[in-house]
């Protein structure tokens, strides 16, 4: 009979980047900040190794896609007025 394999601990998952964090919350109220902290996140996560890519990527999408969506209805309301003028 055999004894049973024991195996170690588990490893310690990696630290979630801070800036990834603020970049996702300030994206959903200040869309530029959001982009600006999503990008120097997505560095330091590329240089040390740590997690939260994803909320990076997360913030510059809404971030990128908020301010799209500002320019887009700025571009209509001001031709629906010139057209209605």
């Amino acid at each position: 009979m055999s004894s049973p394999q024991y195996q170690g601990y588990a490893p310690a998952s990696a630290k979630t980047n801070g800036l990834a964090i603020a970049a996702l919350v300030s994206s959903f109220f200040i869309s530029l900040l959001g982009i600006i902290l999503g990008h120097i996140a997505l560095n330091q996560i590329k240089t040390t190794g740590e997690s939260g890519r994803g909320l990076a990527i997360a913030a510059l999408v809404i971030g990128y896609a908020s301010i799209a969506f500002t320019v887009i209805f700025l571009v209509v309301v001001m031709g629906t007025a010139a057209a209605n003028r």
